[in-house]
């Protein structure tokens, strides 16, 4: 008889890569909740200057995504074991003593941790996504008792081919030869190379997931591997926290710009539709693929596309419309000006409406701020802006298309109590609610404004309104006046000649 999810679980040890990233916490979290049995949960974390291993456990599990953990089973926090290593370290920087225990004692590993930077130069998207990968695999093949390993990919990883399916692709490369390459080439010769090794992706980020992808499939007569690949991960939608965010990447931070009134335009195709997974959904998933493959003990890697795939369909332009919606009635307290802006199809027109809606008020704002005797930001900040938003744009003029029968059946594969639990049906929210505490959990938990401040923020959205509205008459009467001027004077040097 197929155990639960929680009885495969229990006694069992759980070795986390990239636990203090935004889906790690999550991971963690939902792990300690849900499977109480569990053994130890390893943690690969980097030392930090001045901290002990407890300071930076006791540092990580004061987060509020621990909040119902601690009031209601703070005993828990002691199955968390800090292994102080990096992954850009000979043999992940581990100690012989912590080396030893997780070869002793560990039987699942989940290697999330990644560098999510799409503009990160070859050499370093390698030695993080790939040669870390690989060191992670070289000490899961010396662990005795492995029974799963899960390896978090992206549903971006190539890009190239039309429909995404489950299952694995030939690589572009080989993966060990590129990490030769990237280790003897120098910089000045590799960057000039670049541009042509990683042609068939937009950018290193989604290159070295594709060839990592198939680093990991090397390893399955060694140990049962499992692939999940993620599609774009945003909030909670309910638990631990509904709408609960702690960073800025993606569409959070075109939310958060937005609101703010600081993004006013971006190049995107709004007919097209928006593959979104909330992170607790996207948790559960990464906790039954490493549930099934341990269980299964396949001799085939195991791949899994984690996507909505339009299952529950958004497009761009219903979810911005909700957004706008939303942000109207849950505004936040600090805002550069009233939001407001639209979408563009064309680049030459976002180019044009970016000029006068980003470049020349960031400018404005940075000359004001001279005058004042501070220090500017707002022209550093639209640089930014606009690198993240050239990025972007790539992943919202494409319908992608993900086959995910293998993430949908999953479902069906558990029983009711485990389905409740470990929910990953994307058709049990509704966008509207769902965007709403979006919204407010990027309030609160990315730019720190307690709920309590909702009333003043309304009252100062209103006020900005009205600001907005005055200054759009008042150039408008400006272009009226000087149309007229120049009519005017066009006029008079007629009748002089």
């Amino acid at each position: 008889m197929q155990p639960s999810v929680a009885e495969f679980y229990k006694d069992k040890s759980v070795f986390v890569t990239g636990g203090t990233g935004f889906l790690g916490k999550a991971l963690i979290e939902k792990l300690l909740r849900a499977c109480p049995g569990i053994n130890t949960i390893y943690l690969l974390t980097r030392p930090k200057k001045g901290l002990s291993a407890e300071e930076r456990l006791r540092e990580l599990w004061n987060n509020r995504i621990f909040e119902r953990l601690r009031e209601k089973d703070p005993d828990s926090f002691k199955k968390l074991r800090l292994i102080a290593g990096d992954i850009l370290e000979k043999d992940l920087g581990i100690s012989n003593d912590d080396r030893q225990e997780l070869q002793r004692c560990c039987n699942i590993v989940i290697h999330s941790a990644a560098c999510v930077r799409f503009d990160q130069k070859l050499k370093a998207a390698v030695e993080m996504n790939t040669k870390g990968t690989l060191r992670v695999l070289e000490l899961a093949e010396t662990m005795k008792n492995i029974e799963a390993f899960l390896h978090l990919s992206t549903a971006y990883c190539r890009c190239y081919i039309d429909v995404l399916e489950e299952k694995m692709y030939p690589p572009v490369h080989d993966p060990e030869k590129i990490i030769h390459l990237v280790n003897w080439l120098d910089d000045e010769t590799l960057d000039y190379l670049e541009p042509k090794i990683i042609s068939s992706e937009p950018n290193t980020y989604s290159y070295t997931k594709a060839i990592t992808e198939n680093l990991v499939a090397k390893y399955t007569s060694k140990f049962p591997v499992s692939i999940g690949r993620l599609s774009i991960v945003i909030a909670a939608y309910k638990e631990p926290i509904p709408g609960w965010i702690d960073n800025l990447n993606g569409p959070t931070g075109i939310l958060i710009g937005g609101g703010k009134g600081v993004i006013r335009t971006m190049i995107c195709n709004e007919n097209y539709h928006a593959d979104l997974l909330p992170v607790d959904m996207a948790v559960n998933a990464c906790i039954l693929l490493a549930y099934f493959c341990g269980l299964e003990q396949s001799k085939e890697v195991t791949v899994c596309n984690v996507t909505q795939s339009r299952r529950n369909p958004l497009t761009w332009k219903e979810s911005l419309e909700a957004g706008r919606k939303q942000i109207h009635d849950n505004p936040f307290s600090l805002c550069l000006w009233y939001p407001g802006g639209s979408i563009k199809k064309f680049k030459l027109h976002h180019q044009i409406h970016a000029f006068f809606a980003h470049v020349i008020p960031a400018y404005l704002v940075d000359l004001l701020m001279i005058l004042l005797g501070k220090k500017t930001f707002m022209v550093k900040l639209q640089k930014r802006i606009a690198d993240g938003l050239e990025v972007f744009h790539h992943y919202t003029f494409k319908e992608w298309c993900f086959k995910n029968e293998y993430f949908r059946s999953l479902s069906k594969r558990i029983s009711k109590e485990d389905n409740e639990i470990f929910y990953t049906d994307t058709l049990l929210f509704n966008w509207d609610d769902y965007i709403k505490n979006y919204i407010l959990g990027a309030r609160e938990f990315c730019c720190n404004e307690d709920p309590s401040t909702l009333p003043y923020a309304r009252k100062l959205n209103r006020k900005l309104y009205y600001l907005d509205l005055a200054v759009k008459v008042t150039v408008i009467l400006l272009i009226v006046y000087l149309f007229y001027f120049c009519c005017r004077l066009f006029n008079v040097t007629i009748l002089e000649r």
